[in-house]
Parts: C-alpha cells; sequence; structure tokens
C-alpha cells in the first residue's frame, strides 16, 4: 500500500532546530506525489559567533542529527535529505563520504546532502570550472567549502563569508545585501556563482539573478531538494527556481 500523498516518495528531511528557511523551500519545490517530513536537530541558538564557535556549534549539529534521523525514522520515509550544509563540506570529498555513511548506516536508506548535490549542480551545467561563492559562515567553514570544491576539480576564484552573528540571524539577511554580494563575486573570471548555508534564502533570488547575470547561480536548498528527486528517478520540472529544476 501507498501512502495516499506520498504515493511516488517521502522524504525525511533533517534541519536544525533554529532553521527556518529550509522546510518552506523544500516545500515550495515539492512535486505530486512526493512529501517532505521535517525533523529538527535541536541545538541552541549561537551567538557572537566567531571561527572557534562557528566550528564548534556546526559539530554539535552534527552530533545530534542521528537523534533526528531516530525521529523520521518512525514515519517510515524512503530517503532522507539533509537540510544544513556546513558539516557536509568539512574533511573535503574523503570526510563528506565518511560522514554521509555513519548516516546512511544508521538510518537503513538513502541520504542527499548538499555538498554532493552542488558538485551534482555543477556537472549538470556542464563546463563550470571556475566559481565564487557565498555563505553566511565565518572563514574556517569557507575554507572547508573551497577544499571540498577543489577536491571535484573546482577551483574557488573568491568567496565571501556574511559572518551571521547567530544561526537564527542568517534567515534575516536583506535580499538587497546578497543582491550586492553576488555583484561582487561575478566577473569574467568564474564560469558560475554558488550559494551555501541552507538557513539563507536564496532559491528564488538565484533564479533571478542568472538571467541578469547570464551564468549559473545556484542555491544550495534549490540543487539539494532537485539532487534528492533525481536521485529517486522523479525527473520532474519545477518552473520559477532556475534552470537546474526547469531542463535538467
Amino acid at each position: 500500500m501507498k501512502d495516499q500523498l506520498a504515493f511516488r516518495k517521502s522524504f525525511g528531511v533533517l534541519g536544525p532546530s533554529t532553521n527556518t528557511i529550509v522546510q518552506p523551500d523544500f516545500d515550495d519545490l515539492r512535486v505530486p506525489g512526493v512529501t517532505n517530513h521535517y525533523s529538527r536537530i535541536v541545538v541552541e541558538d549561537a551567538n557572537a559567533i566567531s571561527n572557534e564557535t562557528f566550528m564548534a556549534g556546526t559539530l554539535e549539529i552534527s552530533e545530534n542529527t542521528l537523534d533526528a534521523v531516530r525521529g523520521v525514522l518512525t514515519c517510515n520515509p524512503d530517503h532522507l535529505v539533509m537540510g544544513m550544509s556546513a558539516v557536509t563540506f568539512y574533511g573535503g570529498a574523503e570526510g563528506a563520504a565518511k560522514w554521509k555513511a555513519n548516516i546512511e548506516a544508521a538510518a537503513g536508506i538513502g541520504l542527499t546532502m548538499g555538498s554532493e548535490s552542488l558538485v551534482a549542480a555543477i556537472q549538470a551545467y556542464g563546463g563550470i570550472k571556475r566559481v565564487a561563492f557565498l555563505s553566511p559562515y565565518f572563514p574556517v567553514a569557507n575554507e572547508q567549502v573551497s577544499r571540498y570544491l577543489s577536491d571535484h576539480g573546482i577551483t574557488t576564484v573568491r568567496d565571501e563569508c556574511l559572518r551571521c552573528p547567530s544561526w537564527t540571524a542568517i534567515a534575516q539577511v536583506p535580499e538587497k545585501s546578497l543582491i550586492e554580494t553576488l555583484t561582487r563575486l561575478n566577473g569574467d573570471d568564474v564560469d558560475a556563482l554558488l550559494q551555501v548555508g541552507t538557513n539563507l534564502s536564496m532559491t528564488r533570488l538565484a533564479a533571478a539573478a542568472e538571467k541578469w547575470l547570464d551564468k549559473p547561480v545556484i542555491a544550495i536548498n534549490t540543487a539539494t531538494y532537485w539532487n534528492a528527486l533525481r536521485q529517486n528517478e522523479i525527473q520532474d520540472k519545477v518552473y520559477g527556481f532556475g534552470k537546474l529544476l526547469e531542463t535538467r
């Protein structure tokens, strides 16, 4: 018997309890027959973040992820989707693969995560070798993103970290600031612009920016949900969120 609403797939979505963007973003990207079931990774809101406390806070989220996995498994999802991207870049390609394998072993089902989804999206566009990216992170975490991309043959030309002062403040970054950041990052020396940090609202802005920058602009939430669909052999196109979901 199939779930009446999830007659194709049900996704267990894992995200920090402080994240207010992933759940509505993923619901916007949902297609008929697929349902999302959000499980919160409990973490206190962080304040006065620094390089050191950013890493410590994200590692706390990582350590609490399995509790959220156990919670969402009670609804028997078909697949897991990670709605927090920072820890999925840590340790480069090897570290990220080990992290994913640990979650999948505990869950007994597959997991889609942001780091691998970003690379899959880059490969789907084709011809992307040099990128610039923005994040709500601190420099220490941007270094991990650059390392992960480098492990997959992608060169980071430049990057910006917004150094958001708390986890919840990430969702409050004004669109105007994001547009200004994209403009600074853009140049003839980059093939695409990327955004990481799942609590940063960029799905619609990235789609619009592709038009006025005339190059791929890939938001982490769009890439992650697109990859989850494609990994589950769901090829539906979703319009209004950029070329990735419309053509690939």
